[in-house]
Parts: C-alpha cells; structure tokens; sequence
C-alpha cells in the first residue's frame, strides 16, 4: 500500500467534489491523512488505506441521497460485504441452449441413414389451423404467378431488343472444327446477350416483387377492409392481467449516450401515463467496451432513475464477456432473468415507444395466444440533415404501402425486425437461442443479423409471426447521412448473406426460405446490376468494334444483320420505370385520400416526391457500387466492423467524401468517356448511372447539411406528420436529450479512478465481484501498479475494462492517486472538469501551504 506521507496533498480539493455541507467539510477538512478521512466518512476503523478507501464506497455514494436510495431499497452488499447498488433484479436463471444447425443437406442424409440423431430439443407445436393459413397460402401462389408472368413477358421484349436472335445459328459442328479464336468471335456476342437477358430477368423479378407488395398495400390502406389484421383482434382498453409482465429491453454498445438515455426516459414516463407501468421494467443491456462511454451509461442510469423514480423499475447490466454481439446479449438476458416475465419487447438504442403503443401490444399478445411475435411499424423522426429528413419522408410515405403489403401476403408468417416488437418469452428462450453457424470463413461462426433467423425459429416452433402495421405510437430514428448508412448496410449485408447458409435448414417454413431470399437479394441485387451494365457495355462495344458475322453458315444466300428495336426499348423502359415508380405516386396519391395536411398541403407533398424521387435517382448508383464492395468484401472474408451508427444529426466533411466516393467518382468519368468513344448516342442512356458517380461526392456531402434540412422544414418541404404534430413521446426525447447533453459526462474513466463520487459509483456498480485469492491479488496489484506508472493514455482497452469492472482495485487505484497526489491522473482529471462548462464550479487546484499536509494514508 503506498504511503502518502511522502506527497503533501490538499485535503481541501478532495472534499470539495463531495457533496457536504460546511460544517462537514470543516470537519473532515482536520483529518490528518486519506486513511482517517475515509475511516471517518465510514464511521469505522480499517485496517488499511484501501481498505478505508473501500469502506468509504458507501457513505461517498450516498452523502447527500441516503434516503432516496434507501427508501427504494437499492443499497445491497456482495459475499465480500463491500457495498453494492441492486442494479439489476436477483438472478433467478433459465436454461437457454441453442440447436446447432445442420445447414449441410448431405450431412443431414447421412445422419438419417446412419441413424444418429441430434440432441433432444423442447417438443415443438404445430400452428393450429386457422383461415388465414389457406388464405396466405393461396395470396402466395398468387404472387408468384404474377411475378413469373411478368418477367416472362418483360424477358420476352427483352430478347427482342437484343441485337442477336437467338443461338439456333451457331454450329456446333462448326465450332469444332475451326480456331479457338474464331469459335471466340462467333460464339461472343451470343454468349454475352445471353448472360445479360438471365441478369435481366432476376432483376425485373425483384423490382416486380416490390411492386405487387406495395400495390396490395396500397389497395389495403386506401379500402381499410383488412380483415387478418392482428391489431382488429384487441377492443384497446382491456385491463392487463397482472401475470402479463413484460420487459423493455434495450442492448446498447458504445451508443450515444444522453439519446439513450432520453428515449428510454421518454418511453418510461409515457408508460407511466398510461397506468400500466406495474406491469413494465426496463433494461438497459450494455455491451460498451469503452470505458468512458461505460461510466457515462452508470451515471446516466442514475440519473434517469432518480428523475422518474424509476429505482427497482429501471434496470442496468454491462456484461464482461460480450459474446454473440446483440444475439448474446439477448441471451444473456433471457437466462438471467427471462423466466420472470410473459413477454420481451425489444427497443433499438434510438427507439421510442409510447405507453399506449406498448400496452396495446401486451393485449394483442393476450388476445393471440398463437402469436409468438407482433411486429410493430416504426416511424422514423428526429433527424434534421437535409439527407436524413429526405429518408424520413420516404419511409413515412412509401414505407406504410410495403409494410402493409408484407402483412398481405405474410399474415401470420411476417418479419421481424429485431426491435420495437413485443416477444412471447417462453417459445423464444426454448426455441430462437442462437448457435454460431458451423464450419470456418467469412460466414461462419456468431450471426449477425439474428432477427430474421428468430422469426424463422419461432414460425418453425409453431408460433405466428406478425406485423401490426397500423399500430401508432412506434418510433426510430435514422443514420443522419449517406456515409453513415452504408457503413450501416455494410453489416446487414454480411448478415443476411450469411442467413442465406440456413435457407436449406430443416423445418423452416417456405415464407421465411423467402424471406432469407429477399434478404441476401437486398444486396446482391448491387452486384447484378452492376454486372448488368458492365456487360451492356461490353455488348456495345462488341458491335461497335468487332465486324458483324453476316454469313455464318455454307452456301448461305441471304446475310444475318443485326437487329435493333427502339421502340421495344422504349416500351420496356417506360414499364421498368412504371414498377419503380408507381408504388411513390400511389403513396401520395392515398395521402391525398386521407389528408395531406400533415404533410405540407398537396402541393408540398407532391414536389416533395418528386425531390426525393430524384433524389433516390442520384443515389441508386452510389449505393450500387458500396453494396457491390459490400458483397465483394464478404465472399473475401473481410471482416464488417460492428460500430454503432450515429445517433445524432452529423454532417459528412469534404475530405472524407472524397476519400469515400473518389473512385466511384473517377469511375464515373472512365466510363462515360469509353461509351463516348464507343457510340456517343448510348451515353444518354447511360448518363444516369455515370453522372450519379460524378455527382456522388457534392450529393453525399451537401444532403448530410443540417441547415438545408432545417430549411426544407420551414418550408414544408419533406414535412412528415410527426413534425407537423409532434407526439409527446418525441418532444420529451427532444428535451432530454438537450438536457443530458448539457450536463453529459465526459473522460468518464478518469472520473471513475479520481473523483470521490463517480469512484463510489464505479465501484457500487462493478461486477467483478471476486475474493481474496492469491492469483487474483496478484493480478490487481499488476494493473494497478501499471496504471499508476503509465497514466490514463498508456492504459490499453483490456486494463481499463478490468479496473473499471472490480471494485476493488478501482478502490486501491482511487486511493493511490490522490495519496501520491500522481498528476498524471489528476491533471487530466482537472482539465475534464475545467473544460466541462456545467460541471460545479469547485477548487481545482490546492489550497495553501497552511492546510496540513496528509500523511500515513
């Protein structure tokens, strides 16, 4: 233990950052040392320093709001008998054990015929019969039929606007008996108009996909006559049943944390206000490893409890291990405390909730009794770039036809979008537990992108899965530019494609096969196009270049001319464009239907569409080629980083624009000038694709301008209703967020080694909470011996994470800084508080000479 009779040290700094009155500071202000301040403050002798600084963790914490921690009973203490917060509720654990996958269709014949069979798993259900059941079947094959019909017919024009007619003029006997090179020339164009007629038809058949889907949305919203909407089966203000507990549970990591924050707050204070809140808690489940975000998120649970009175209510848990990303985390939860309650909804770290929304989810869930999963459709709000408010009008106009069009054809085997859904906890822990894909590679191991694969686990368990599409009071937010989104869509890419490994899994319904299908066809749609255009552009350039084989055959009589039908291109453009497009015009003209106040006024709608239509148009391109690199980077095995998005509103500087979109950029200009060369009337056909990548770095760095946003907003421009009325869930986080912004905490490590008060707190809340073993003696010593020689900067991630989560050597390095008075950790610690203008305007240096020095602490 250090001695700090060797460093004289103010007292007085020590007790200005602890809440006392003046009697008490002039009090303690007479202690002699550290060790005899800290055995006063905990009113018993220590045998020790650290033991003191330890003792001391309690009345740090609490001087000034006993009785408010008291009195909500949240003071505990461990098996050492150290103080502790009741942060989260007694562990009362659930056995949660993942199936492993048999993606493998051999493996699994061979198994069978072998007769070895897998481990016993919890009996699953069959889904009682129900209409809908017939009905989606029937409303599927239905879909089907129109989207093969409809690219037949599309591939139909197709062929005929290809410049060569089919192969039935090329010999195979031929062939044979000639040059490599001239079997090259001769089979080329043929080949390459070929690859671009399949590429074809699989793009019209995703883009005809998304067209049915939003048109029975459409006639669905416009008609109101949805008799398989779940949200119909619950009259609304049915009392909840006191067994009907349901936990809000938020997994966070590395978030921003007064938005978090604000939302949860937002969120708890609406369920209070609907008088349900008896049948609510909430978790906040971190996965942080960054220490100074970490003790932010302690404090800012603090907070948050103390202001809405939410202790016993409003639970926190950091885990150590952080395995599984959010799939573990879920887990985590699930075999801790998932036994205790009937239901789970699931918030993102941006999600809003109103209480009405969520109690109306718990009756659904009653109501259901089939339902396993309800989905809700959020709304997105909050952001203000010019980008991001274009985004939210697009899915608050458009976005309500394809959600409604999913419920059409889905019903009760929907998708589920991992958060702002309420879970059956029951089906879920004995069935949706995650195992790691096996094998090795890009796509193997933890899956990332868990919530369609829990869908799928619970539809095959025999559980529905829907979405209340029309349910009001759900709310997110979203990436504030283009850059953040794609850094988004980057790991959703790599999680659907590996999704794509359990379309062949067993017991999987087809819907949900579907679904993975879609999933991987979200982002490999990019590469297909792209390869689309480069092989038009080969296509172009082989008729340009190479001469025409007029006679291919012996004695042929009659030349073979390429054929070209401009009118068959037009026709089949304007269609192309008509199954893009439609489904936006329908949007608003339904909005003209219902009420196109809240939007801006028909007009403003209206040029509002055709903005973000144009918009989308310059955009398409850009996002083509990062998905392709998406794609590229996953088959690679380049690693997708799992950084958490931004959750404010944040504009995107020139320099990395250029960083990130100079090659599309330089792209662009490649590519025009080679069809320039090649036939410059091709260019104009092209020109929407190559001047998009020329446009890409002014477009991405312009829209992510908060001011042009703010702009559109005063005049109405991309209004969506949640501006025009803003709900009182989103003002409240609106508020808040200011607020804890205002007063959020900064270099939060540093505080958490230095300052008496965010020290206790630490330590109250870490949970490595071991004994007195010598190895484990011998390792504190270690990271608090190096923490005290290198200072915060030299400390890496792991020692910090350490220190922060054991109470104990948090308390030893507490007490070795202030007792060697070490200016490392003070002076950083000084400077926090000095730059933070709203931190208590307290002495930051010491006091005079006069003021006794400290010594055997």
């Amino acid at each position: 233990m250090s001695n700090s009779s060797a460093r004289p040290v103010s007292l007085g700094e020590y007790l200005a950052h602890l809440p006392l009155s003046d009697e008490q500071r002039a009090e303690l202000a007479n202690c002699t040392s550290f060790s005899e301040l800290h055995q006063r403050l905990a009113a018993k002798p220590a045998a020790d320093a650290a033991e003191a600084v330890q003792a001391s963790v309690g009345p740090r914490l609490t001087v000034g709001s006993a009785a408010e921690l008291e009195d909500a009973e949240m003071l505990g203490v461990d098996g050492s008998g150290r103080l502790c917060l009741k942060i989260a509720p007694p562990i009362k654990r659930t056995k949660v054990v993942p199936e492993p996958w048999r993606t493998n269709v051999l493996i699994r014949m061979w198994r069978r015929m072998t007769g070895r069979t897998n481990a016993p798993q919890p009996p699953k259900r069959e889904l009682p019969p129900a209409r809908w059941r017939t009905v989606g079947s029937i409303r599927r094959y239905i879909l089907l039929a129109l989207m093969i019909g409809q690219t037949i017919v599309a591939g139909w024009y197709m062929k005929g606007i290809l410049p060569y007619q089919g192969w039935s003029f090329v010999d195979l006997d031929e062939i044979l008996n000639q040059s490599l090179w001239d079997t090259v020339v001769q089979v080329w164009p043929y080949a390459l108009q070929t690859s671009i007629l399949i590429l074809f038809g699989i793009l019209f058949c995703w883009v005809s996909a998304g067209f049915w889907t939003a048109l029975m949305g459409f006639l669905e919203l416009l008609t109101g006559r949805d008799k398989y909407k779940i949200s119909g089966s619950s009259a609304g203000n049915e009392p909840i049943a006191p067994e009907a507990r349901t936990a809000l549970v938020m997994p966070i990591c590395n978030e921003d944390v007064p938005r978090v924050f604000a939302g949860l707050r937002a969120t708890f204070e609406s369920v209070a206000a609907s008088g349900n809140l008896d049948r609510f808690d909430f978790f906040v489940l971190s996965d942080t490893n960054d220490t100074d975000i970490a003790v932010a998120e302690q404090q800012a649970w603090l907070d948050v409890c103390r202001e809405t009175k939410g202790f016993g209510r409003i639970f926190y848990r950091r885990r150590r291990r952080r395995v599984k990303r959010k799939s573990g985390n879920l887990d985590d939860f699930c075999r801790r405390w998932g036994g205790e309650y009937k239901y789970m909804v699931v918030l993102d770290a941006d999600s809003v909730m109103s209480g009405e929304c969520l109690s109306s989810l718990v009756r659904l869930m009653e109501a259901n009794p089939d339902a396993g999963i309800i989905q809700t459709g959020p709304k997105a709000s909050g952001m203000d770039t010019l980008y991001a408010r274009m985004q939210q009008f697009a899915t608050r106009v458009y976005g309500p036809l394809f959600t409604a069009g999913l419920h059409f054809w889905q019903l009760g085997e929907s998708h589920y979008w991992g958060h702002n859904a309420i879970i059956r906890m029951k089906p879920f822990i004995e069935h949706c537990a995650l195992a790691p894909l096996p094998g090795k590679g890009a796509f193997a191991g933890a899956i990332l992108s868990h919530d369609f694969v829990e869908a799928a686990l619970m539809r095959r368990a025999g559980w529905g899965v829907w979405i209340a599409y029309d349910l009001p009071g759900s709310y997110e937010e979203l990436p504030p530019n283009l850059l953040d989104e794609l850094k988004r869509d980057r790991r959703w890419c790599h999680g659907n494609l590996m999704n794509f490994r359990l379309f062949l899994v067993k017991g999987m319904h087809p819907v949900h096969r579907a679904v993975f299908l879609t999933g991987v066809m979200s982002y490999l749609s990019a590469p297909l196009w792209f390869l689309f255009l480069v092989l038009s552009t080969a296509l172009l350039a082989t008729n340009t270049l190479m001469e025409p084989q007029y006679f291919i055959e012996p004695y042929q009589l009659y030349p073979l001319w390429p054929q070209w039908h401009p009118e068959k291109a037009v026709a089949l453009f304007s269609t192309t464009i008509v199954l893009l497009f439609l489904p936006k015009l329908l949007s608003v003209i339904l909005i003209w239907a219902k009420g196109a106040v809240e939007f801006g006024g028909r007009v403003k709608v209206t040029l509002s569409m055709l903005m973000e239509m144009l918009f989308s148009m310059l955009l398409a391109p850009v996002r083509m080629i990062f998905h392709t690199r998406f794609v590229l980077a996953a088959f690679l095995g380049w690693a997708a980083t799992w950084n958490s998005p931004q959750r404010d509103d944040d504009s995107t500087p020139w320099g990395e624009a250029v960083r990130r979109h100079g090659p599309q950029t330089l792209l662009g200009i490649a590519w025009a000038g080679l069809v320039a060369w090649l036939n410059p009337s091709f260019l104009w056909w092209l020109a929407p694709i190559v001047g998009s990548l020329v446009l890409s770095i002014p477009v991405s760095v312009i829209s992510s301008r908060t001011r042009l946003g703010l702009a559109a907003k005063d005049e109405k421009l991309f209004l969506i209703p949640e501006e025009y009325a803003t709900p009182q869930e989103l003002l409240a986080t609106d508020r808040y967020t200011h607020e804890n912004r205002w007063h959020a905490l900064h270099d939060g490590f540093v505080r958490a080694v230095v300052d008496p008060r965010q020290n206790a707190l630490a330590c109250a809340m870490a949970t490595a909470r071991h004994g007195q073993a010598a190895p484990i003696e011998a390792l504190r010593a270690e990271r608090v011996a190096k923490a005290m020689e290198v200072g915060p900067k030299g400390l890496d991630l792991n020692t910090r994470l350490a220190l922060l989560s054991d109470p104990v050597a948090l308390t030893r390095l507490h007490e070795q800084v202030w007792a060697e008075h070490n200016a490392a950790w003070i002076d950083v610690w000084r400077a926090s508080i000095k730059n933070d203008p709203h931190s208590p305007l307290l002495p930051l240096h010491p006091e005079s000479e006069g003021q006794p020095a400290l010594v055997g602490a």
